[in-house]
């Protein structure tokens, strides 16, 4: 038997195992970054001086912006394939309103308030040489790479909600203020505190292009995946990553999507200390059947939403992939001491060619750490019967 942990998950300065191969490479992610914010800073003035000339409303408000998905999780991954795959950013803009019917804002502000933030892109994306993609219904896409995109969901919430998060906000600063004697706190600074307040928000809803308001509230799938990580520990956060690397080399286009992933990894995870390798083996068996049916979570919208998008035969072919991938990682555990470059062939054919093949990294599995990372299992007490001494 042999431990295949270390060609996963090693840690350390100077590692350069899969889960340092798959992360995004420093340069690419402050180019996103410097991206995000040359759109929040175009975008901020403009919607706002467009808030009651274009969107009706009785005052001028500003918009609010906040990075989601995947690099809210910190599950974002470089792609296996690029073209066609791409890194993407999420990045929400909210835009607080001052009326607030039944169901959310006016029912004829949500088609306006697409057609002006794709609108006033045109410039920006001009100007910087990126392409403005057309068609997506629930968000505005902006390519701003060959590598990469921006996405762009537009949400709405009550202005007196977003006043209680400006005023824990402004609190925080100035306590944060005096207490490390600084005149001012930078903006992305300011940025990442005001976002520990978005649960604060309790109607959020989202304008789609054909005009309509949808309930759907990112926060929500943030928090519930940051609470289970908190339950179990990061080893969960590095599953996703390896799982969603794993989903990109055998989709190059397709599969399942990486919050189905997310969910389902969660609903099967069982905590392997120290032995990613195992835990991985695990989920995949679990996700061999799980995504075989409909895939919901109670925590995130009361079970509302089916979170896996596959068709029948799509279900059916990643079932039968996540079963390969368990069955081939016991196999390569399961290989000798002096079968090491045959297990790394193996993993490389699972994972691709950024799989290291470093054989320092294999070590014999003398079986103790599997019997370790096993959770035990509670049984019931053995049934006593009464008896009379004599």
């Amino acid at each position: 038997m042999l431990k295949l942990n270390k060609i996963f998950h090693k840690g350390g300065v100077g590692s350069d195992v899969f889960e340092d191969r798959i992360a995004p490479q420093p340069e690419k992610r402050k180019h996103l970054m410097a991206c995000k914010n040359k759109i929040r800073d175009h975008l901020k003035p403009l919607i706002r001086a467009a808030t009651k000339e274009v969107l009706g409303m009785d005052r001028v408000v500003e918009p609010r912006f906040r990075t989601q998905g995947s690099w809210s999780y910190d599950t974002c991954i470089e792609p296996a394939f690029t073209p066609p795959q791409e890194m993407d950013w999420d990045y929400g803009v909210y835009l607080p309103v001052t009326v607030w019917e039944e169901n959310g804002p006016p029912h004829k502000m949500a088609q306006a308030y697409f057609a002006l933030v794709e609108g006033l892109l045109v410039s920006l994306c001009k100007k910087e040489g990126w392409t403005l993609l057309p068609g997506k219904d629930t968000c505005i896409r902006v390519k701003v790479a060959s590598w990469a995109h921006i996405d762009l969901p537009l949400y709405a919430a009550p202005e007196d909600e977003f006043k209680k998060i400006r005023e824990r906000v402004s609190l925080e600063e100035a306590q944060l203020k005096r207490a490390f004697d600084s005149a001012q706190l930078s903006d992305s600074f300011a940025e990442e505190m005001e976002q520990q307040q978005w649960e604060d928000l309790n109607h959020v809803v989202m304008a789609t292009r054909k005009g309509e308001w949808m309930a759907s509230d990112p926060e929500v799938v943030a928090k519930w995946f940051r609470d289970r990580v908190d339950e179990h520990n990061e080893q969960l956060r590095r599953v996703c990553r390896y799982l969603k690397a794993w989903r990109d080399f055998h989709w190059e286009q397709g599969g399942p999507t990486s919050v189905s992933i997310m969910i389902a990894t969660v609903h099967g995870f069982d905590c392997k200390p120290g032995r990613d390798d195992l835990a991985v083996e695990h989920v995949a068996r679990h996700l061999s059947t799980a995504f075989l049916h409909d895939l919901r979570e109670p925590g995130i919208d009361n079970g509302a939403e089916d979170f896996n998008r596959l068709k029948y035969e799509e279900r059916q072919q990643a079932g039968t992939r996540f079963g390969q991938l368990a069955m081939e990682l016991h196999s390569a555990r399961s290989l000798g001491a002096h079968q090491k470059d045959q297990a790394l062939f193996k993993l490389k054919q699972l994972f691709g060619a950024r799989m290291p093949t470093d054989t320092v990294l294999v070590e014999p599995d003398n079986g103790v750490d599997a019997i370790r990372a096993t959770v035990p299992s509670r049984v019931s007490a053995p049934v006593v019967p009464s008896t009379k001494a004599g």
